[in-house]
């Protein structure tokens, strides 16, 4: 799978952990607003952090999640007043919403798992 096709095509392997973590990062993001409000560079910070290298993303592909979370009701944003040399920030926050949201993608996630983990360990 790491071996990379012909051309200027991408690898196989990059393809599939796209499309896995496209999948993944909207519970990460609400997780971690689980755990407080916090702001885009933040969250891309502890993506990395705690993650690893693997969930490293750019500006380009966490915001358009936290636009889609807010406009589900899932979280909701604010702007810091800047006091000081401080500029404005905008904070994100989950809602009741979002964390009853984030309870069920929690519980899909595990079953989810459970019937990858069983299939792909599977003795034939």
């Amino acid at each position: 799978i790491a071996q990379c096709l012909v051309g200027s095509e991408m690898c196989i392997r990059d393809r599939y952990e796209r499309q896995l973590k496209k999948g993944v990062f909207e519970i990460l993001v609400l997780k971690l607003l689980s755990e407080g409000e916090k702001y885009g560079y933040e969250l891309l910070l502890e993506l990395k952090e705690r993650g690893g290298e693997l969930f490293a993303v750019k500006e380009g592909t966490l915001y358009p999640i936290l636009y889609r979370l807010e406009d589900d009701g899932l979280a909701r944003s604010r702007w810091s007043r800047p006091e000081g040399r401080e500029v404005s920030r905008k904070y994100y926050s989950i809602t009741p919403k979002g964390k009853e949201e984030l309870e069920e993608l929690k519980e899909l996630w595990k079953s989810f798992e459970k019937g990858v983990s069983g299939i792909l360990e599977e003795e034939l």
